[in-house]
């Protein structure tokens, strides 16, 4: 039993390490001014909001970098996100984004984190895409998404590793 308790302390002690330092990670500045709030690049970054869809905050529950709220980006043409974000480079940033139909979302990869692709997952109003996994920084997929509704999708090597990513699609 002492095992099991000692796991359990360990596995404790390293969640709370982890969620100081992604605190930590996140607590500078906070404007997006730096560039890295997922903005679609023509210097018009979302908003967050919380009033995330059930189903997506349900999906995002163990998602690295999701913190319970949801980009607004309605009234944008493209917006990107970034694959292979945070410290080990396994999130999408940003993990939650809400978009008018008909938009262009752009998954751009850093180069961080290994190997990455994008894959919608069961249960997402889309079924997309982005092939192979691809490490090498610089790397595009794009997807524009004319049906409302939520689509979840995953980097299918590191959804264990929290990979995961969701859309909010409404109508425009």
């Amino acid at each position: 039993m002492s095992d099991k308790l000692s796991r359990r302390r360990y596995l404790a002690g390293t969640g709370a390490a982890l969620t100081i330092g992604t605190l930590a990670g996140c607590s500078g500045g906070g404007d997006g001014s730096d560039g890295s709030d997922g903005s679609d690049g023509s210097g018009g970054g979302g908003s967050a909001v919380e009033d995330v869809p059930s189903e997506i905050d349900e999906y995002l529950s163990e998602a690295r970098m999701y913190e319970g709220t949801i980009m607004d980006f309605t009234g944008q043409d493209e917006v990107t996100v970034e694959v292979g974000a945070g410290d080990v480079g396994f999130a999408f940033s940003p993990a939650a984004i809400r978009i008018d139909s008909s938009t262009t979302v752009v998954w751009q990869w850093t180069g961080n984190g290994g190997a990455h692709n994008v894959a919608s997952v069961e249960g997402s109003e889309s079924d997309f895409n982005s092939g192979d996994s691809v490490s090498e920084e610089g790397h595009t997929f794009e997807q524009s998404f004319d049906n409302t509704g939520i689509q979840l999708y995953q980097c299918t090597p590191h959804q264990a590793n929290g990979m995961l990513g969701a859309i909010e699609v409404v109508e425009a």
